[in-house]
């Protein structure tokens, strides 16, 4: 039987509602509030190569489209080949290949048989509650290897022949801290995947297994060239861009994410040589070197802008190529700890989009709000912990050219929803005092960045608190072409009495009845000069309560009055008087990258990079401490004269060996 290019065509769109299908189940008969509310789970159909032929656009977590299943897969069979009914579930980095990328994200795959052989592999993932491990949730950034981090899972069979094997659940369920929850979202994952094996065999059974098969690869292909041909539209090049996270949990010293960027004729090779070495804390990636999830979201992001109406699917990867350093934060060896591992890949998708928009500059926006906070409270009760996510926190998305960004929400690696607050306060001992927009948060710009969000809560019971990816206290979002920065993250703990606390990072934080916790996200940078801003934009955040009225005099020009109309008498004259803009880095940024240029960083990494990877974050550590040693307290969030700069730039460069 021929298949025409419509045959393909309606099998591949068959094969897209089937793993939509399959979310749609999970979601329901999921258990766990993060899951069922806030979606981070996903399902997709892989072909026999182990790669997704069909990935859901707008149901689930957007960015794995690029994960593997293959390498599971063999790791299981090594007990036996798959059987109809079989179903493998794992959670553990280093034993499937990238697949699960940190603990708490449990792993299942089933295969799919047709005439006794493979046609499809069935994918589920959800982030569960609790695995077990230090700290409730699993999550900490103070877990200093995976094996702290909780139950590791290799690849094993849940389900074999379609029946339960019950001393698997068994482990499973005593190695967390809500095994009812986790026992929901496992019978949810299973049920997923049974849809899946009947849909695909109801596809099968209407179009044949040959089509099964063609489908899915017609589908790759087509991705792939469309994927090129939006990629296309970029200006080649090579281009570097480096961003930090604030520090590396274990000490005050930043962390560097460097890309270099290289576009070829819509192929894209991406070099982090130059990035720091894995740290002593939960930060890494396990990528192997590959193109992994983590490391390439913000292209998959960038050819869905160019072309937003291909299919999600494997293709995707295949114009992507990687050189990341083994032992570097983006490819750790093991075994170190991964569990924040989501924070590492906000700023290497910020320090991704430093670069791309130099090849792109109408369509890649500033840096986004860079964080993303699953807000975690663990609540004693009688019959233990109820270990629930409050709320996903994110910031705004950064302002590009000819819009602003999207205020409180930010796709930059997921696409998480909102809990509602009804359903958290049925859910937790808490209550929510204030969810909303945070005003002023966004950078400033001809065209600003998207707002920030503030999160007010109080605890009624005994309760700890873990906030796992707080970041962007330090640097602060960029902003692009003269657009300025977005402000950077706070959390403090009774806010305005005399027990307020201002927290920095959160391992575990012990709260007490009646505490009140205030979140506060960043907003993206701005884009543009913000005196280019049109007024009337201005005037109406103004009324909307997204730009105090003083920041719309300092930041943009443009004076209003205390009955929030428009001076224009006065507007006409700040705007004469424009202010000059900086690098739109923010100052901390700029004071780092005076004593820590480029070519000196450069040289760190290279010098550690030398060392065993067990010891090479330790002596960075040590070069950074010895200079920080000349430099006032605070620093980089402090003021700092041009002359403490410069000595603190010549004792860097004496530790590394030059003059």
């Amino acid at each position: 039987m021929t298949l025409t290019n419509v045959d393909l065509g309606i099998v591949a769109a068959k094969l897209a509602a089937v793993s939509e299908e399959m979310c749609l189940t999970l979601q329901r008969t999921s258990r766990s509030l993060y899951v069922k509310e806030t979606a981070d789970f996903c399902c997709a159909v892989a072909g026999p190569d182990g790669r997704f032929v069909a990935y859901p656009k707008a149901i689930g977590v957007s960015g794995f489209v690029g994960l593997d299943v293959l390498e599971t897969v063999r790791a299981a069979e090594v007990a036996g080949p798959l059987e109809p009914g079989d179903v493998v579930v794992a959670n553990d980095p280093y034993r499937t290949g990238g697949l699960a990328t940190h603990l708490p994200d449990i792993q299942m795959v089933a295969p799919y048989f047709l005439d006794g052989e493979v046609v499809a592999y069935g994918w589920a993932f959800i982030h569960c509650s609790d695995i077990g491990g230090r700290v409730p949730s699993s999550v900490s950034p103070f877990n200093d290897s995976i094996f702290a981090e909780g139950l590791r899972i290799p690849p094993v069979r849940l389900v074999r022949g379609g029946t339960t094997v019950p001393d698997v659940e068994a482990l499973l369920l005593a190695n967390t801290r809500t095994p009812e929850a986790n026992r929901g979202d496992l019978q949810a994952m299973v049920s997923a995947l049974a849809t899946g094996r009947r849909r695909v065999g109801e596809v099968a059974a209407q179009h044949g297994r040959a089509a099964v098969l063609e489908g899915g690869e017609s589908a790759v292909a087509r991705t792939r060239e469309r994927a090129r041909e939006a990629l296309r539209s970029l200006t080649d090049g090579t281009y570097r861009f480096v961003d930090l996270l604030d520090n590396d949990a274990v000490s005050p010293v930043p962390v560097r994410i460097s890309v270099t960027v290289t576009v070829d004729d819509g192929r894209i090779h991406i070099d982090f040589t130059g990035t720091d070495p894995q740290v002593a804390a939960a930060f890494n990636i396990a990528s192997f070197g590959r193109p992994h999830a983590w490391l390439t979201t913000r292209v998959l992001a960038l050819i869905g802008t160019i072309d937003p109406d291909l299919a999600l699917n494997g293709g995707l990867m295949d114009l992507i190529s990687i050189t990341a350093p083994p032992g570097s934060v983006v490819n750790a060896v093991e075994p170190a700890a991964v569990g924040v591992r989501h924070a590492t890949a906000s700023r290497v998708n910020d320090a991704l989009s430093g670069a791309l928009i130099q090849a792109a500059p109408r369509i890649v926006p500033a840096a986004s709000s860079g964080v993303v906070i699953p807000v975690v409270l663990a609540e004693e009760t009688g019959a233990g912990q109820n270990v629930q996510v409050v709320e996903p926190m994110v910031g705004g998305t950064g302002g590009r050219y000819g819009g602003d960004g999207v205020d409180g929400r930010d796709a930059g690696i997921s696409n998480l929803s909102n809990n509602p607050v009804e359903t958290v306060e049925a859910e937790l001992g808490a209550r929510i005092l204030r969810y909303g927009l945070r005003p002023d948060s966004g950078g400033p710009g001809t065209w600003r960045g998207g707002m920030g969000l503030e999160l007010v809560f109080r605890v009624d019971g005994t309760s700890s608190l873990l906030a796992r990816g707080l970041e962007r206290q330090v640097f602060a979002p960029w902003g692009a072409m003269g657009g300025s920065p977005g402000l950077t993250a706070e959390i403090v703990i009774n806010e305005g009495t005399d027990r307020a606390v201002r927290v920095r990072t959160v391992d575990v934080l012990p709260l007490d009845p009646g505490d009140v916790v205030t979140i506060r996200t960043p907003g993206g940078g701005g884009y543009g000069d913000p005196f280019e801003r049109d007024v009337a934009a201005v005037l109406d955040d103004v009324r909307r309560g997204l730009v105090t009225p003083e920041r719309a005099r300092a930041d943009y020009g443009v004076a209003v009055t205390d009955g929030l109309t428009l001076d224009e008498t006065e507007t006409a004259r700040l705007r004469e008087e424009r202010p000059s803009t900086g690098s739109g880095r923010g100052r901390a940024r700029e004071r780092w990258d005076a004593v820590f240029t480029e070519d000196l960083h450069d040289a760190l990494v290279e010098m550690v990079g030398a060392l065993p990877v067990g010891r090479r974050s330790a002596r960075k550590i040590e070069v950074v401490r010895e200079v920080l040693a000349v430099l006032p307290a605070g620093f980089p969030g402090v003021d700092t004269g041009d002359g403490e700069l410069e000595a603190a730039r010549r004792r860097l460069g004496a530790l590394l060996g030059g003059s």
